[in-house]
């Protein structure tokens, strides 16, 4: 995957980023957390100990120097010593990404290990999971303990009673398995709530990166008119608002527009969804994609949405906490109980895993202007609309929807309005 191009950031950069990033999406807190970074010289740079990451500057990362060497104007973090081991256990990794997310405390401090197989990309992204026993925080007994897991291949470790680690090929890759993971165990637990959840096969896993092979062919020459650099502007500010709204995590999400007639434009796979930028983006004109890019795997799907249903000139396909945990328990969302949401959303299907993959129809055959969402077990919710901000509106309601009817579970039995109420709505909302 392209991640961020950090080559030419210097290392306190890419952490003070990374750091804030984590922060702001509340995967650690002001204390909790650290961060460091291996350069070429064996240098190692880290976040300091007991400063604030909410508000960490490039100034506060503390050097390590390969020779012992401690510079900088605060101490290193206590976690210092099994940054120091996993370097030293596996000289492929270039960056390490410690903190405690919620989810993944869960799972710590029952000693459980979240199956990634809930969601489709997770396998690659996250690897195998390691689980390290406790032992005292900052202590060296923990950096070895923890060294051995990694020395075992694993690229992310659960830390009993503490929190995970990551370890990545550089500062990006660790982030997105760190996030990745911490996904897949918040959907884990936003499931248990509603139901059982299910998982995907390696066969059906293996069938979903097979999708990106069938590639339309290229066009030639490729035109940038105003309009349709200005759509390149508007699925870049919506997908980076996604990203800061919980809505898309930097491993999954697709969005695409329409631009003239049935040609449209649509993001690209193994791209830190975050990070995307204009270029990234993929023009398909004529049944054909921009030269030298490959588009989403869902391609297919877009193209046939887009070529069926005229009124759709817009295209979400993403995951999100609350959706998703409707999506692995195959549970109905039954939006009836909240009048504004059904006005919205109307009735959402659920529909198999493969539904979205080339060829198939299903999802075609539903989608109408009266099931303008759909949701695909355990992969993913799929929002079409008009204008892209109203699609992203849409898909705001379904989560919010989702999440309280998830809350709701726990306190009782969920009373949805009656059909006569829902007829009601639908005469004055909806003509």
């Amino acid at each position: 995957m392209r991640r961020l191009d950090t080559k030419l950031m210097h290392p306190r950069d890419q952490i003070t980023m990374i750091i804030d990033k984590v922060y702001r999406s509340g995967l650690t807190t002001t204390s909790g957390g650290n961060i460091s970074v291996i350069d070429e010289n064996r240098d190692i740079w880290v976040t300091p100990s007991a400063i604030d990451k909410g508000s960490l500057r490039p100034s506060d990362i503390i050097c390590i120097r390969n020779n012992g060497a401690i510079e900088g104007r605060h101490k290193p973090s206590s976690e210092y010593p099994f940054h120091k081991a996993i370097y030293k256990a596996r000289p492929d990794i270039k960056a390490i990404l410690h903190a405690h997310p919620p989810a993944l405390v869960s799972f710590s401090i029952v000693g459980q290990i979240p199956n990634t197989n809930v969601i489709p990309q997770a396998k690659y992204v996250c690897g195998p999971i390691g689980y390290a026993a406790y032992e005292l925080p900052g202590s060296e007994v923990l950096g070895e303990i923890i060294a051995k897991e990694f020395i075992k291949g694993f690229n992310a470790v659960i830390m009993e009673n503490h929190g995970t680690v990551v370890g990545g090929t550089d500062l990006g890759d660790a982030f997105q398995r760190f996030e990745t993971l911490e996904f897949c165990a918040r959907t884990i637990i936003n499931a248990s709530t509603i139901g059982k959840p299910n998982y995907l096969t390696d066969e059906q896993i293996d069938e979903f990166e097979e999708q990106i092979p069938h590639l339309l062919p290229e066009m030639k020459p490729v035109e940038h008119p105003s309009d349709e650099r200005a759509i390149r502007e508007e699925i870049k500010r919506i997908v980076h608002r996604a990203c800061t709204q919980g809505l898309m995590i930097s491993s999954y999400g697709t969005v695409s527009v329409r631009w003239r007639g049935n040609d449209f434009l649509i993001t690209p796979p193994k791209v830190a969804r975050w990070d995307i930028q204009n270029e990234d983006i993929v023009q398909i004109k004529d049944g054909k994609r921009e030269p030298g890019k490959v588009p989403s795997r869902s391609t297919w799907l877009h193209q046939e949405i887009y070529r069926r249903n005229p009124h759709v000139n817009s295209i979400i396909l993403t995951q999100t906490p609350y959706l998703m945990a409707y999506s692995v328990t195959a549970q109905k969302l039954d939006v009836r109980t909240i009048p504004e949401s059904w006005i919205f959303l109307q009735d959402i299907p659920n529909v198999p895993f493969g539904s979205h993959f080339t060829g198939q129809e299903t999802i075609l055959n539903l989608l109408s202007k009266n099931t303008p969402a759909i949701i695909v077990n355990n992969d993913s919710v799929i929002v079409t609309g008009d204008k892209l901000l109203g699609t992203l509106d849409r898909l705001e309601v379904a989560e919010f929807s989702a999440k309280s009817l998830t809350m709701g579970a726990s306190l009782g039995k969920l009373v949805p309005i009656n059909d006569e109420q829902v007829e009601a709505l639908r005469k004055k909302f909806l003509g």
